[in-house]
């Protein structure tokens, strides 16, 4: 659960796992809360903004950040997750079966028939961190935390276990949102990540290394804004902090000093696994609009301009006889796309964004990428030496590991299903390794809090029909299921690597 980086260390994702023997031990905690105070529970004192509290002395200062912990800490939650994996263990003897030796095997034979061993189980229980962000139960946290669990359970800081469903994930940024349905609970207020400054003391909450360590309070401050190419996700943009965050204060809160949630706690730069002063969390501006997108619609919806972009350096700007290494260089152009149809060249720089300079190619990325499908946006882009302004009508980025020019040309399916199909390419064929030739339509993302996850549709199975009716392009599948309805079953037909099995599901 690592990556390499750039820091010639490890990027350690800051979920602790702990891979459990054959049995699992149920949480034992009640699900009541214990003794204490309901109102206080839901409506804390509220804290003192910074910039109007008056420190005249140590004692001031300390009070501060007692209150700030008080004030925060029943918002964070310790988040369990279980994943169980089911496997058939093959039977051991020294001597062999004599009696299928001695008789041989057959149907008239029932002592020779091989006899079957019952399917044993693993389970893998995860540890990791969430911040309530709404009275009505949605906490956010990591897509790591909570990534391919089959049962997740919350602890609250009054000590009630409570479980929780998936409302949606979304890879690209590591985000998750999950929900309780319980009372009393303290959201905490959102802030504004954008007005962050470097130096700024921050306070991170979490449970880190065990569920015994739950709701520790770390101090430190902001050391750096708008870190990418860290490897962790694809829509960088982090918060470096220096306040203690280790393995299992993933999906945990990094709060400011007027106790605003900025940022969501992620991942950590270690050489040994451990606190290095050197931490990472994904800014609460876009986890925000992660989140709304993920409670209103299921999934996140983000605008689509059809490039590949490439970061200037000083040899490029010096080629291109620019002023200095400022903008994004589009190195591809993908066909029938909103970039395409709107002249945008291999070779351009896009200079600006609705009148906004444009830093680099994760800037301009970041920035496409908050815009609503069908949103029309004026480029500056240098062309052959000459600026001109662009007006792109931007559409809605393909799934991800889909082929852009291929989902662009036939659209995205399955809004109402909850997951998204592509038609199989070679490219796509080889990237999830499926035959070629094989017809259908390919899987590229699902919800997993959708009916057909829930009856076992996965990312990279194959659709060869949908209520018996045989299919090969994103357009027929469109056309059959355009007339399903809420409360209409669904039977797919699927092909994966163990092969060919029907799913059924209510809508």
């Amino acid at each position: 659960m690592f990556k390499r980086s750039k820091f010639s260390g490890m990027i350690f994702l800051t979920l602790g796992i702990v891979i459990g023997a054959l049995a699992f031990s149920h949480f034992n905690e009640s699900t009541q809360p214990k003794a204490f105070s309901a109102a206080a529970a839901n409506a804390p004192a509220p804290i003192t903004p910074a910039r109007e509290r008056t420190v005249t002395s140590l004692r001031d200062l300390n009070n501060a950040f007692v209150d700030l912990a008080e004030a925060t800490t029943p918002s964070v939650v310790t988040v369990f997750t279980e994943k169980v994996t089911r496997y058939r263990q093959a039977p051991f003897s020294f001597f062999g079966d004599p009696f299928r030796d001695f008789f041989g095997e057959g149907e008239g034979n029932p002592r020779g028939r091989q006899r079957s061993n019952p399917d044993r189980e693993l389970r893998q229980q995860g540890l990791g961190s969430g911040v309530i962000v709404r009275g009505d139960g949605y906490i956010l946290t990591n897509n790591h935390v909570v990534d391919e669990a089959d049962s997740i359970y919350i602890r609250t800081l009054d000590e009630r276990t409570i479980p929780a469903k998936v409302i949606g994930v979304d890879p690209r940024t590591d985000l998750a949102v999950i929900k309780i349905e319980a009372k009393n609970l303290t959201a905490i207020t959102l802030g504004n990540s954008d007005q962050l400054r470097v130096g700024e003391w921050v306070l991170a909450i979490g449970s880190p290394l065990s569920a015994d360590l739950a709701h520790t309070v770390t101090q430190g401050i902001v050391s750096a804004k708008g870190r990418s190419e860290v490897g962790l996700a694809e829509y960088e943009d982090f918060i470096q902090t220096d306040a203690a965050i280790n393995p299992g204060n993933s999906g945990g809160a990094l709060v400011n000093l007027d106790g605003e949630l900025v940022g969501i706690n992620t991942a950590i730069a270690s050489r040994n696994g451990g606190f290095q002063g050197i931490g990472f969390a994904v800014p609460i501006n876009m986890a925000r609009n992660v989140m709304e997108s993920l409670i209103t619609h299921g999934k996140v919806v983000r605008g689509f301009l059809g490039v590949q972009l490439q970061e200037i350096d000083e040899k490029i700007a010096k080629s291109l006889e620019l002023e200095s290494t400022a903008g994004a260089l589009v190195s591809r152009v993908y066909r029938n796309t909103p970039a395409d149809k709107a002249g945008v060249e291999e070779g351009d720089v896009i200079l600006a964004l609705n009148g906004q300079k444009i830093k680099n190619s994760n800037h301009l990325r970041g920035e496409i990428s908050s815009k609503a499908p069908g949103a029309t946006i004026e480029l500056q882009v240098l062309h052959e030496g000459k600026t001109k302004i662009v007006r792109v009508t931007l559409a809605e980025l393909p799934p991800q590991g889909s082929d852009p020019e291929a989902s662009l040309e036939e659209g995205e399916a399955g809004a109402e299903l909850q997951f998204s199909v592509a038609t199989l390419t070679n490219s796509l064929a080889q990237r999830y390794d499926i035959e070629p030739e094989l017809k259908g339509v390919l899987v590229t993302d699902i919800a997993q809090a959708s009916p057909a996850y829930r009856a076992g549709l996965r990312e990279g199975d194959v659709i060869r029909s949908v209520n018996r009716q045989r299919l090969q392009s994103v357009s027929e599948f469109n056309q059959l299921v355009r007339g399903i309805k809420r409360g209409d079953n669904v039977l797919l037909q699927v092909v994966r690597r163990s092969g060919s099995l029907f799913l059924a599901f209510e809508l």
